[in-house]
Order: C-alpha cells, then structure tokens, then sequence
C-alpha cells in the first residue's frame, strides 16, 4: 500500500478515554475508533492486523480438522430459553422483539445452535466425530466496557464445537484444540499461560483458560515459583495440610467494646488475624447463610456458589439477619441460630478469636467442636505465599500471582445441551445416546490487544511479523526528488513482487513525522531511502533496535526476504 491517497492518520496526543495502553495506541494509531462504550469501528489498519490474527486462526483450526461456518448474531430468545439460559445469562444478553412482538436476542454465545446444526447430520455413530467453528460477533450488554478491546459490548470471537460418541472421544477433541490453541498464540508471539478456570454459566466438567500475561489484565492468575501450576484465583486450591496441635483452651466471652471489624477487634484484643475467624452474611435464595473464614482470608463466591450448588451469592439485608440471632460485627458459629458454612481451613485452627453473636462480646479460645456448621469446604482465596496444591509438600512450591487477560477458553461441555436439546445417536447396541460435547473459544480482539500490552514501547506498538500490519515500511524522505521517488516505487514493486507485505510512505509530510508514525504502528522493519540513494545506499531499521544500517540499494530485496523469513513463524 502506498500511503499518499490512502487512507490513513494518527494522533499525537493520548485519546482521553481509553484506560488501557492497547486501547490509547490502538485509537492514536487510527486502527480503531469508539462510537459508543464498548463499541468499535476497525478502521483499514485495524482490520489488517485484525484479518491476519483470524486467518492464523483459521489455518491452525483447519488444519486441526475443524470445518468452518458461519452462524446469526439475531437469534430467536426460545433458543436459549430452552436451555434454561434467557435467566442465567440476564441482563448481559441485548433483547429485542420483531414487528410481530416477538423475541429475539442478540448472541452472546451459539451453544445451542451450534447443537441444532450438529442434529442435521448425526443419526448414528457413524456419524460422529466432528468439529465446526465460526469467526463471528457476539454480543454481551457489560455494565462497565473498559480497556478499549479488552471488555467491549461487541466483538469477533472464534467459537468452534466438538460432537463425540463418549468421553474417550470427547478428550481426544479436547487434546486437538487444545493443540491448536497452543500453535495459534505461540504464531501470534504472545506470552501466556494455560489455567484452569471456574465453567460458569457454560457448565460442564472442566474449563482452561489461555491468560495472555499482562500488566492491565482483569484476572489474577495464580502461579507457582517451583513448578508449573497455574490457575486462576476464582478455583485455585487452598492448602491447608498443616494441623494446629496447639492445646485447647477454655472457650471465655469477653467484651470488645466498639470493634466490630477484625482489625478492631485483633488491636484491641492484640491477637494476629491469622487466629480469628470472621463471619460473612449472605443471601442464598433468599435465606440467610452464614460463612466462616479465617480472619485474613477473603472469601471466593465462585467455590462458595459451586459448594452450595447455586448460580449466584448477594449480601443479606438487615430484615434478612433479623430472623436469626446474628448481630453484625459480631456474629459467630457458636450457638447462632442460622444456616453455617465454614471454610475447611477454619477446622485446623485452635483457640481462635471469633464473634459472639452478642453486641459489644466475642467469644476467644474458640476450637472447632464448639461451633456446629452445615457444610464445609475450600471456599475462600489462596493468597501469595500459600502452599502450591501440585508440589507443595515435596518441592516446597509457594504461589505468587500475576495478571493476565483471557484470551481464549476449552470447556468440556459433556450431555448438558444435547441432553436439553435432543441430540443424540444410535449406538452399535442400537441405543439413544446423548452425542458428547466440547466448547472453544477464543477473542480475537482481545487477542489484538493482549499483543499490543505485550509489545509496545514510549513510541508505540511492536508488532510481531506474523500480524503486523505490514512487514517492512519504505520511508521516501523527499518525494519531489525524482532519483529518490524512483528507487522507491521500484524497490515497492520489487518487494511485492517478492511476495513481502510492503507499506510505501510517499507522503509530503517531514520526515519526523513519517519515522514517527511508522514506530507508532509498529511495522518490524524500516527502509529509508533519503539523499544517500545518490551512493546507492540506503537506510534499514528493525523496530526493536535504536541502530540503523546502511545498506546498498540492491542487496535490500534479498535482505528484507531472509528477514522475513528469519522472523515469521
């Protein structure tokens, strides 16, 4: 592409309202433009590199056997109505009704009619296995968008299905994907890590997520410093191996005058947090529950709602705590009259501090049979430091946390939507099976920005040559001299030729300027062609390095094709 006539522009300034570094170069570069909290335009750049991610994409999931299609974005709401989804996913779906008054939604994901498809070619076990994927947008109203592609309203997500006889063939799929995720962002040159994750409203028996490491990234990724764990904080394990032997002490009620916290209470009865227990009071389907946790743990309403087997866990409101004997700030396990859930932790511990269900009391010398509870269960944070649950005991592995963006997901789904939606097969006994399912996401905005948080400095983004927008740039210092003009339109010809992805800035602008705007949209290779074409040399520089070389003008074709070759994966 040869800049001049083309359209193209970029800001010297930080856009004003984007939190994030990808969003701020992304919009200065003029890739993308906001029209609306979490909405974009991909403007020609922007779509450039966007359509290199997605044809990577698309090769490894061929490669790996998956055929591609392409579903709705209007989809009727019965759809997911039958799956029992309209209510679980709520307010993050976009709503609407036809002229006929009747509903449909916007997807916020194709489960359901990507089991419907499978249902037109599978009758017998001889039709199964198989795999379909799709490159589409997909819709989820977000109460927050924030970091420019990070978390938007609308975005291009790969989703692609697994349809198996059986687990055993379900795990072979997995392993497939699983493989092809692994070549999709070792191509794209990100730095990431494989978690396991909670499956959420998708369900299923197991979830993995891709995390890309970043510093802005929304989820905490718990890693550990021995061997290669890695979770994130919503399931990671808490380890809690270590059994206090200390005596038992005579359980006493002692006042704690105005400390209803657990700092308070702590300073003012001069005890560690460690040796306390907090109580949290929650709303589960409109009863009162009661958590137990130790006093410096938080607790995790992902592996408390999986405990109690629920979709959601909200604060209890005063007229709910009044129909029990609880008195906040200084409720405890001991003798309350509600529903008790106590973190396992909690029943290693000894001669704890934990509230009295009395105003202004709390009981100290607290031990585990003395409280009565309902279930126990891990229900709280890991912390940095924690005990690493794979090689705790024999590496002496400890967790420390980094962030990181989800950039992509495997689920395996098993009969949850074929069993609701009638997907089934004739086995070789004749029988009606449920088909098996497995579920692979993956953002490619997200991934975009994942690349840029990785790959950007003070002047702008670095990107890989697989996805840059274009592999080498030529700079024409002066386009009004004919001799440099000349051997640059040659040398643009002679590279595309070459088959190299080629950017000429032909454009009557200072050179500053050009320099400037090539590092700000990242291309990995420079060539200036300036005064020096005279001694037939010119200028080449890679963005990663502050040096430049000079070259002679026709050696540069066989240079920019080795490092292109050299550098794309």
């Amino acid at each position: 592409m040869k800049l001049k006539q083309s359209y193209f522009y970029t800001l010297r300034e930080d856009a004003k309202d984007e939190e994030s570094k990808s969003g701020n170069l992304l919009v200065r570069a003029g890739m993308i433009k906001k029209v609306g909290a979490g909405i974009y335009m991909y403007l020609p750049m922007g779509l450039k590199v966007l359509d290199k991610i997605r044809n990577i994409v698309k090769e490894e999931m061929d490669k790996a056997g998956a055929q591609e299609l392409l579903m709705p974005s209007l989809i009727p709401s019965e759809y997911y109505d039958a799956c029992g989804r309209l209510e679980l996913l709520g307010k993050s779906m976009f709503n609407l009704k036809d002229r006929f008054d009747k509903p449909y939604s916007l997807g916020p994901t194709h489960e359901e009619l990507f089991t419907i498809a499978a249902k037109n070619v599978v009758h017998s076990y001889k039709d199964l296995p198989f795999t379909i994927y799709q490159q589409a947008d997909k819709f989820r109203d977000e109460p927050r968008p924030r970091y420019g592609l990070i978390r938007v309203r609308e975005f291009i997500m790969k989703d692609a299905y697994s349809f198996d006889r059986d687990e055993d063939g379900l795990n072979l799929s997995y392993l497939k994907m699983k493989t092809a995720y692994n070549q999709i962002y070792d191509r794209l040159g990100i730095n990431y890590k494989i978690v396991k994750a909670d499956t959420g409203v998708m369900g299923g028996s197991l979830s993995e997520e891709y995390q890309a490491v970043t510093d802005i990234g929304e989820d905490v990724l718990v890693l550990c410093d021995k061997c290669d764990y890695a979770s994130n904080l919503e399931v990671s394990e808490v380890v809690t191996n270590t059994i206090n032997k200390e005596e038992e002490k005579e359980l006493e009620l002692v006042e704690t005058p105005h400390s209803k916290t657990i700092e308070e209470v702590c300073n003012y009865l001069k005890i560690n947090p460690k040796n306390s227990v907090k109580a949290l009071l929650m709303n589960v389907n409109d009863e009162l529950v009661v958590f137990f946790v130790r006093g410096d743990r938080e607790l995790n309403l992902v592996k408390a709602c999986k405990l109690l087997g629920v979709s959601e866990i909200n604060f209890a409101t005063d007229e709910l705590i009044a129909t029990s004997n609880a008195v906040p700030g200084f409720t405890g396990p001991i003798d309350l009259d509600a529903k008790i859930v106590v973190d396992r932790e909690v029943l290693n511990m000894r001669n704890f501090c934990c509230g009295g269900n009395k105003e202004g009391y709390h009981y100290i010398n607290a031990n585990p049979n003395n409280i009565r509870y309902d279930y126990v269960g891990d229900i709280v944070n890991v912390e940095e430091g924690d005990i690493c649950p794979v090689c705790g005991g024999t590496k002496g592995g400890k967790l420390y946390f980094k962030k990181g963006i989800e950039i992509g997901n495997l689920f395996k789904l098993g009969t949850k939507y074929a069993t609701k939606l009638g997907l089934t097969y004739l086995n070789e006994n004749n029988e009606e099976v449920p088909v098996v399912m497995g579920c692979y996401g993956l953002g490619v905005g997200r991934t975009l920005a994942s690349i840029i948080e990785q790959n950007s400095d003070e002047f702008g983004m670095v990107f890989p040559i697989n996805v840059a927008p274009f592999e080498v740039c030529i700079v024409l210092i002066d386009s009004k001299d004919d001799v440099q003009a000349e051997k640059s339109n040659e040398l643009y010809d002679k590279l595309k030729d070459a088959g190299i992805d080629v950017l000429l800035d032909n454009r009557d602008e200072r050179p500053g300027v050009k320099f400037k705007d090539m590092d700000l949209i990242g291309i990995p290779l420079r060539i200036t062609i300036g005064k020096k074409i005279n001694d037939n040399l010119v200028e080449v520089k890679a963005r990663t390095s502050k040096e430049f070389t000079e070259m002679p003008y026709d050696k540069v074709v066989d240079y920019v094709i080795n490092y292109v070759k050299e550098n794309k994966k």
